[in-house]
């Protein structure tokens, strides 16, 4: 196999690395996250960092092999330095804030909205129209952030609603007479 096909991760120091038959634990000042790994790739440790390589030259290995240095990535930088979400609220009236273990949110409804903050996740509101995702899962976070977002998407006339920090919402043209 040639060595070019050798994915590696590196692992700062204050990093602690597991690795079992069929998972990778990686443990930070932040927190733990285990991966399964399945599927034709080998995860082993060398020289401080995380060798990932293919089982065999087929091509769906290749690509499993960066899929996982991209998971396993994710997961050093996550319990190293938080992963975090910035979304802004816009419109009159919309506001957020945050009560026991959820986000009130006023979107315009006539009712507030009470959003549960999941376990693993920090939701923070700086301002009453802005809210700051956080947490050491990756995917977890763009997941509730995406959530909150869907219940006021922008919308493309007046641009008002839930919207990611500077994010471009392209605008139409009203009705004319």
């Amino acid at each position: 196999m040639a060595k070019a096909s050798i994915r590696t991760v590196p692992v700062p120091e204050g990093v602690d690395v597991a690795l079992n038959a069929s998972s990778v634990t990686v443990k930070g000042k932040h927190g733990e996250l285990t991966l399964d790994v399945k599927g034709g790739v080998n995860v082993s440790q060398e020289n401080g960092d995380l060798a990932i390589t293919p089982r065999s030259s087929a091509r769906n290995e290749y690509a499993l092999a960066g899929t996982y240095q991209a998971l396993l990535r994710n997961m050093v930088h996550g319990v190293t330095d938080r992963w975090e979400k910035q979304l802004e609220l816009q419109g009159t009236g919309y506001r957020a804030r945050i009560e026991t273990r959820s986000l009130n949110l006023m979107l315009g409804y006539s009712q507030p909205i009470d959003f549960p903050i999941p376990d693993g996740i920090e939701i923070t509101t700086p301002t009453q129209t802005s809210i700051v995702v956080s947490g050491i899962d990756r995917q977890q976070v763009g997941q509730v952030a995406a959530e909150i977002r869907s219940l006021r998407p922008p919308e493309p006339y007046k641009g008002k609603g839930v919207r990611y920090l500077n994010e471009y919402v392209r605008r139409k043209e009203g009705k004319k007479k």
